[in-house]
């Protein structure tokens, strides 16, 4: 309850202005409305416990008019305040000409010292038990779980040499089996005829004379005895970089204002609704200890807010952003907005290392559920190749070249691919051909690529090294193309999440995240009634509204009921999310309402 603010009334009922304003806010009230005498409450009992309601806010102005007035500090008052009244002439409490009498029970009042107001808490949440503090976790919880799984070796064949350093370092402190093997990938990619100077005292002889099988145990012996700073420095000398000495330090993001408290609504829902489908796979585990691998942990709300803006408004000229769409992505980041562009830019360039990690996780998960039956597309697009799976538009991989995307085809079982129209790094068709991968194209070819023309009714190129004469994929290559150009321009033309970015790996990554989310959400919802598009799912939930509350164990998301609530619920879309890592560990939930 709110009291009266610039107005009060005297002992007439009159209004009259004190000329200051003021405030009384009630945290909790209750009304007990006692009759005594006679049988009956009027032909409408509700209309006495109303007009009781609607006069007390005008008794405690009355009462409390001299706290209200003039410049005075704020006050509290903690003990119950306990207010008589007895109906006479106001009019409001029945028909008696008799004056009122209101008591009031003394009260102690305590001023409020100034600073921030203290965090608000729902009713249900004042009775929980305080949360444990949440601690990120470290590289090593993702590297072990994934040597459980058996898929270690699989993701440290996708990872560069600079992430395999970071990684390295950081695994020394936890898990030292780890760092082993990520040291033998680099010493494989070395190759046997790697120089032996460099290398510690104990390691020159047994190196020069150990072949590729003894390494992981060679290298293995010396990580669990070695000092850290001297495996770090053969990890930097096994990939060719500079010592830190010489090497120029990046600068810091800067820090970012985290939303603790407080409720607000956002435009679009469309952003938490991608957290299920990504902590379905992993892919949200992965990213705290990905980020603290690089020392990043603090800076996860960047990659959050990042990844928002693939999934709101089209960002005009390149660059500016709606402010709908910036005050939504900052608070599901959980920041006070808005998100300085020129920090998500300083991110982009500090978490270089950390995302092929998450690129290599999304894409293993990928690449577990496909059918070698159903093809692979391929475009061009921003100085690389996008990798996407035909049958439901999900997204494996952006790279540079054709020569990185062949792990990515032999796990997902060799299958044809598609190559839809786009600008394709030169040679790519010649490195297809000569890595066996049965590839079919509109595109017409250039002079000198290995293709062999298909006699089909519209121009068709196949390798010439393995043909591809199935006409099926043929006949789906017009409607697989179209779908894929749409997403091309829509994910990666039209929205731009770091337009300040010196280069596009940040943007590539998120982008390949927001694809996977859309097209679980399409996938989940509509593939047994129509062709799933993740634009799909992006132009029908994109003006779901949503009201967002902060607690301190959870962020709750409250969307609209009606058919979409419906559709998301059934589909398991609005299940509760765990330890979101730019969240602080809180959970989402979500609700309808």
């Amino acid at each position: 309850m709110t009291g009266p603010t610039a107005r009060t009334t005297g002992d007439t009922g009159t209004p009259r202005d004190t000329g200051d304003t003021g405030e009384i806010t009630v945290h909790r009230c209750t009304v007990t409305v006692v009759r005594r005498g006679g049988w009956s409450w009027g032909p409408d009992p509700r209309a006495l416990v109303r007009d009781v309601v609607d006069t007390l806010p005008d008794l405690l102005a009355d009462h409390f008019a001299p706290q209200l007035a003039g410049d005075g500090p704020d006050v509290e008052i903690t003990e119950p305040v306990i207010v008589t009244v007895r109906p006479g002439a106001l009019g409001r409490f029945g028909r008696s000409t008799t004056p009122a009498e209101v008591h009031f029970s003394p009260v102690t009042m305590a001023e409020v010292p100034a600073g921030p107001p203290p965090d608000e808490v729902s009713f249900e949440e004042s009775f929980a038990a305080p949360a444990a503090p949440w601690a990120a976790p470290v590289a090593a919880a993702l590297f072990g779980e994934l040597a459980e799984r058996g898929e270690l070796d699989a993701l440290l064949a996708l990872l560069p040499e600079e992430s395999l350093v970071t990684y390295v370092t950081a695994l020394l402190a936890d898990d030292r089996t780890a760092a082993a093997r990520l040291l033998t990938e680099l010493a494989r990619r070395a190759g046997p005829g790697w120089p032996a100077e460099p290398l510690p005292e104990p390691l020159r002889d047994p190196f020069a004379g150990a072949g590729t099988g003894d390494l992981p145990g060679l290298l293995a012996a010396y990580v669990t005895t070695a000092d850290r700073e001297d495996v770090a420095r053969l990890a930097r000398a096994l990939a060719g970089e500079p010592s830190p000495d010489t090497a120029e330090p990046a600068p810091p993001p800067g820090p970012v204002a985290a939303r603790a408290t407080g409720e607000v609504r956002v435009r679009s829902a469309l952003p938490f609704l991608l957290a299920g489908p990504l902590a379905r796979i992993g892919y949200l585990d992965a990213i705290g200890p990905a980020l603290a691998g690089a020392e990043l942990t603090e800076y996860a709300p960047l990659f959050a807010a990042a990844l928002a803006y693939k999934v709101l408004g089209v960002t005009e000229r390149g660059w500016r952003r709606g402010e709908h769409d910036t005050e939504t992505a900052a608070v599901f980041a959980g920041l006070e907005p808005p998100v300085p562009e020129e920090r998500l830019a300083a991110f982009a360039r500090l978490a270089r290392p950390a995302l092929p990690v998450l690129d290599g996780v999304l894409a293993l998960a990928v690449c577990r559920g496909h059918d070698p039956a159903d093809p692979l597309l391929l475009t061009g697009t921003d100085d690389g190749l996008l990798l996407v799976d035909a049958q439901g538009m999900f997204p494996v991989a952006w790279t540079t070249d054709a020569a990185a995307l062949l792990p990515h085809w032999r796990a997902c079982g060799r299958p044809a691919v598609l190559i839809c129209d786009g600008p394709l790094p030169t040679g790519t068709l010649r490195e297809l051909d000569a890595a066996g991968v049965p590839f079919l194209t509109g595109v017409r070819p250039l002079r000198g690529d290995p293709v062999t023309r298909l006699p089909w009714r519209t121009p068709l190129w196949t390798g010439a090294t393995r043909r591809l004469a199935d006409p099926r994929p043929a006949a789906g290559l017009p409607a697989h193309a179209d779908r894929c150009a749409d997403l091309v321009t829509a994910l990666v033309a039209e929205r731009r999440a770091v337009p300040l970015a010196a280069d596009g790996a940040l943007e590539h990554t998120v982008t390949l995240a927001a694809a996977l989310g859309l097209s679980t959400i399409a996938w989940t919802l509509w593939r047994d009634r129509e062709t799933p598009d993740p634009l799909s799912a992006l132009h029908r939930f994109a003006d779901l509204e949503a009201t967002v509350r902060f607690e301190r164990a959870a962020v709750r998301v409250r969307v609209p009921m009606g058919r979409r609530h419906a559709d998301l619920l059934r589909g398991g879309l609005l299940a509760d999310v765990a330890d979101v890592p730019w969240l602080g560990g809180r959970a989402l939930t979500f609700s309808g309402g």
